[in-house]
């Protein structure tokens, strides 16, 4: 009963629960364990701390993150030339352009509308209802009134609701793979522990949102809300940085770019029109139509597209996207950080070696569904039968089908020895009957096994025993032969048995027995007897969580695309090394930091050494939730583009900091998955492999789209320029420029995002961040291309003028080559390196589509009466049509010599 309200409080420094004696926690907190708090004094707790239920941040309203999507370099040059437009009185154009920024702002609004849902998603696994002890009497009340101090009673299938410190234990396990990645149920006791005890090795303790599978306990509310793990978590996802991806990035720095070009130009242009004496107004008008003439409206649209394309064709390998930009991001990724558990193992822990009368012998299959076999010849060892019948009858666990996907009913242990067991043909019913259990000593963590006594024929009955090398060897004073014969134990064989799976990351479980007679019916004298050595040693079976087969592939994939591979997990440091080296992720073997990091030699380190430590080594094991933030932070210190795999609560910060965060749909905690930018349906890493390559192609179509799209801009504002600089007539008015850019864009541009993958995608090294999209060469291919259009439009232009055509039908003329020009050049941009006869036209049909789009809207710009009053077009001969389509096959040959010309200069240089 308490005496007072001095306890520690939530605004107190942490303390470390786990070092304290049990006196000393009960102390400090105030409590008593047999009665509990008081009503009063969790009223009083629950006024000073608040309820159990983790605080969320505040949310961005609707309205801001709507306008958000304006802030974009590119989007104000758009909402200025709206608003040129309407100045000039083309209301129309206006509209047009004011369009396309509403359309792109509504989509990427609409994406990103569920990206906060992560907070909500934790505050979810903690409303439920607990069993406590209040005024002396059990409780069951809801677990948002819980309070420092409360006695909680827990039960195998329990959740628990808080931060609790265990003072009694009764063969309890609990599931902490969402909060610590431990891949089997962890053992809980009582007992101090040292206080840099990481998270994953505070057996004294259980936290909030994990599950008991097995056992019961008794303990005190330490922490609730947002002071428990699951609540720091919450904070940290809070607080991790939305970066910008790539594209992102590049696209602003291309925008900015292209505002201040465009600027120039305009102003060079004005003030080269007050040099000649023009009217300040009408020179200013000139600059405006340079400006409108030079800004790629399609471009923001087009990108949007291309990007929901990428979308659609990942759906289809089983990658969901929640954001649109996590599309490309993959394709610029350097390192993946995956955890262990559940992503690059199955998650199911599998028998894989077998240890009876000195012989080993090998079990095929993973997983839990009983499909695979144990290879060589076992059939005669009579101990190898014992120890498989000892694995299905002490076993209190049961092995289910659901959906077409086998499931464990408890221990995950337990059920890796049934389904090794069904792989021998034994069955289940069959032995459970002709081998009835009698009676049971469950496991304790303190007895480190679990016996089981069973009928076995007429004369006697047979106990069963299961459990620690340790414990069974010390036991045993005979073995087992192949014929059934007893002999003498060979401890010295089976410690090198032992000593060699645990080198390969295995989990060793020893099995021993003893006949007793049939008048014995409990296991009450074989209690009293535990200390003397009287077993007899049956075998081994030794399991592991395995690898997934598709898994080594896809990682040996993205190593050969220059992506790095590093594995996080809460695991054990010898089983992750172990998964690792069958995966095919190795550290730097010249590392000074060895080839596996622990979360306690990590906490030892400083921010420097963290961020060579991360570059040099590849496996990190035992890691806290906090320090997955951390590593995933001082990759990106590297300037390195992170992807963050991971399925559980522990993954969820780390994947929210991550340039992309990658959540498992399966098995995933919905944490998790809100977190993410995206979601694999299969939970299969060789999804991530597919990912990569399809946010590699997008990234190269995009690419292709700007480089075919700039010369179109470009050559009409070299257009106008030196129509202003040599006082000439202005061969392509605004509202021809507007009707160039978005047709253009929708109609031949567009094409370009369905192109299907290039040969040697995956081989290639991943893109610098500092590199610009456009380099080098597609800069030189812009400006030439610009040039010729340059050329043939105002050449055009000139002589029809000369040739007595009418001002509207010239302008047509000087329109209509630019859509010749780029239509033959699109050809051109489907390789932007290799050459044009490598590209079968069949392999993209959309192109076909697309330029006899563009054709049909431009005979319509031409010869429809309506088309020539909105635009000023008219009519033009078919001679002209003649002229213009040999030029623009002349562009085309040129650009591939051009291509050629590069390639060659590369290959010199290499």
């Amino acid at each position: 009963m308490t005496k007072d309200s001095s306890y520690v409080s939530h605004e107190e420094k942490e303390v470390h629960w786990h070092n304290l004696s049990e006196a000393e926690v009960f102390k400090r907190l105030n409590s008593d364990v047999e009665w509990g708090l008081s009503s009063q004094e969790v009223k009083q707790r629950l006024e000073r701390d608040g309820p159990n239920v983790i605080t969320g941040q505040a949310r961005i309203p609707a309205w801001r993150r709507l306008l958000l999507q304006f802030h974009n370099p590119l989007i104000y040059i758009l909402l200025v030339a709206t608003i040129v437009t309407s100045f000039l009185g083309e209301y129309i154009d206006a509209g047009v352009i004011l369009l396309v920024v509403l359309i792109n702002a509504l989509i990427g609004f609409a994406q990103e509308s569920k990206a906060e849902q992560a907070i909500h998603s934790l505050k979810k696994m903690l409303s439920s209802n607990s069993t406590v002890m209040r005024d002396g009497k059990k409780q069951w009340v809801p677990t948002t009134d819980l309070v420092c101090g409360d006695v909680v009673l827990f039960a195998s299938g329990d959740k628990v609701p808080a931060d609790t410190r265990l003072y009694r234990c009764r063969d309890l396990q609990v599931d902490e793979s969402t909060l610590t990645g431990e891949s089997v149920a962890v053992e809980k006791q009582r007992g101090e522990l040292d206080s840099a005890a990481v998270l994953a090795d505070r057996s004294n303790m259980v936290f909030a949102g994990t599950l008991v599978t097995y056992g019961t306990a008794q303990g005190m509310v330490v922490a609730t809300g947002d002071q428990t793990q699951t609540g720091k978590i919450a904070r940290m996802i809070a607080q991790a940085t939305q970066l910008e991806t790539p594209l992102t990035r590049k696209i602003h720095a291309f925008s900015r770019l292209l505002l201040w070009v465009i600027l120039a130009l305009a102003g060079l242009t004005f003030f080269i029109g007050l040099g000649y004496g023009l009217p300040a107004s009408e020179t200013f008008m000139a600059a405006v139509a340079l400006a409108v003439a030079a800004i790629p409206e399609g471009l923001p649209a087009v990108v949007t597209i291309t990007l929901a394309i990428g979308v659609r064709r990942m759906a289809k390998r089983n990658a969901i996207i929640r954001k649109l930009s996590a599309v490309e991001t993959l394709g610029s990724t350097n390192v993946i950080c995956s955890d262990k558990t559940g992503t690059l193992t199955e998650n199911q822990m599998t028998v894989q070696r077998l240890y009876a009368a000195s012989q080993s012998v090998e079990v095929t299959g993973s997983g839990y569904a009983p499909q695979g076999e144990l290879q060589g010849r076992w059939e005669d060892n009579g101990a190898l039968e014992h120890v498989l019948r000892a694995g299905l009858l002490n076993n209190d666990s049961r092995l289910l089908e659901k959906e077409e996907r086998w499931l464990v009913e408890g221990d995950p242990t337990e059920g890796a020895l049934i389904t090794c067991a069904l792989k021998a043909g034994l069955e289940i019913s069959h032995c459970q009957q002709h081998y009835q259990r009698l009676d049971t000593i469950p496991f304790e963590s303190d007895r480190q096994y679990m016996a089981t006594l069973h009928h076995f024929d007429e004369k006697r009955n047979i106990i069963y025993l299961k459990g620690s090398i340790e414990q069974i060897s010390r036991r045993c004073c005979q073995q087992l032969t192949e014929d059934g014969r007893l002999t003498a134990f060979n401890l010295e064989q089976l410690n090198e048995q032992v000593t060699q799976w645990a080198s390969q990351g295995l989990r060793v479980l020893a099995f021993a027995m003893q006949w007793v007679d049939k008048e014995e019916q409990n296991l009450q004298r074989f209690n009293q007897q535990e200390t003397e050595r009287q077993l007899v040693f049956i075998g081994l079976q030794a399991m592991i969580d395995p690898p997934r087969a598709e898994a080594i592939h896809a990682v040996t994939t993205c190593q050969q695309a220059g992506v790095k591979v590093k594995m996080i997990t809460g695991d054990h440091a010898l089983t992750a090394q172990a998964i690792a080296s069958e995966i095919g992720i190795i550290s730097d073997p010249n590392s000074r930091f060895g080839p596996v990091l622990t979360g306690q030699q990590l906490s030892e380190l400083d921010k420097e050494q963290l961020k060579f430590a991360c570059q040099e080594v590849s496996i990190f094991a035992r890691v806290a939730p906090e320090q997955k933030l951390q590593l995933v932070t001082a990759l990106q210190a590297h300037q390195w583009v992170v992807a963050m795999t991971g399925d559980g609560v522990n993954d969820a910060p780390a994947l929210k900091q991550a340039d992309i965060g990658i959540a498992m749909g399966i098995s995933g905690t919905e944490v998790a998955k809100e977190a993410s930018d995206m979601v694999l349906t299969d939970d299969n890493f060789s999804s991530i492999e597919a990912a990569v390559e399809e946010g590699r192609n997008v990234f190269d179509n995009l690419t292709k789209f700007i480089t075919w799209i700039l010369p179109t801009n470009l050559g009409q504002g070299l257009v106008i320029m030196v129509a202003i600089v040599f006082g000439l007539t202005l061969p392509i008015l605004p509202v021809q420029a507007l009707w160039l850019n978005m047709t253009t864009a929708v109609f031949l541009g567009l094409m370009l995002a369905f192109e299907p993958k290039e040969a040697g995608l995956m081989q290639r090294q991943p893109r610098e961040l500092k590199e610009p999209i456009l380099n080098r060469e597609i800069i030189s291919r812009i400006i030439s291309v610009s040039s010729l259009l340059l050329l043939g439009a105002f050449g055009l232009f000139q002589w029809s003028v000369v040739q007595g055509a009418s001002l509207e039908e010239s302008r047509s003329i000087a329109v209509t080559l630019f859509v010749v020009v780029q239509s033959f050049f699109l050809l051109n941009c489907r390789r932007l390196n290799g050459s044009i006869l490598t590209v079968p036209l069949h392999t993209n049909p959309w192109i076909v589509v697309g330029l006899l789009a563009m054709m049909g809207a431009q005979l319509a710009f031409l010869y429809l009466p309506m088309m020539n009053q909105l635009f000023h077009s008219a009519p033009i001969s078919i001679a002209y049509w003649g002229v213009m389509i040999i030029y623009g096959g002349i562009v085309m040959v040129l650009v591939e010599i051009e291509k050629m010309l590069w390639r060659k200069y590369k290959y010199q240089r290499q």
